[in-house]
């Protein structure tokens, strides 16, 4: 531990200081992804778009992430995700992948 006298206390009480456990200008990963989207080192959204494919067709639907509404399948009109408080519930059996960044 590194000590550091300070102005307002007397000197015979030395500050005891930790020292910062990952360097603040290259967080790793896992940090930044418990951080709140607007106070991360470079903001980036939570959301995201996703192909999900439905369990009974096979047929491939674009979805965003935290969809507000139920969405259906457009060929078997089957239940492929259900809005929760945040991101949409996908249905049991549905797959799905991230979309490209762009």
């Amino acid at each position: 531990l590194y000590t550091k006298l300070s102005p307002f206390i007397p000197h015979t009480h030395p500050i005891e200081t930790m020292p910062i456990e990952h360097d603040l200008r290259h967080p790793p990963a896992h940090y930044e992804q418990k951080l709140h989207k607007l106070k991360r080192l470079v903001q980036k959204p939570n959301s995201f778009f996703m192909d999900v494919k439905c369990p009974g067709c096979f047929q491939i639907t674009t979805v965003f992430s935290h969809a507000h509404t139920v969405v259906y399948c457009a060929s078997c009109n089957s239940i492929l995700c259900q809005p929760t408080g945040g991101r949409a519930s996908l249905t049991h059996g549905c797959k799905f992948r991230k979309k490209g960044q762009y």
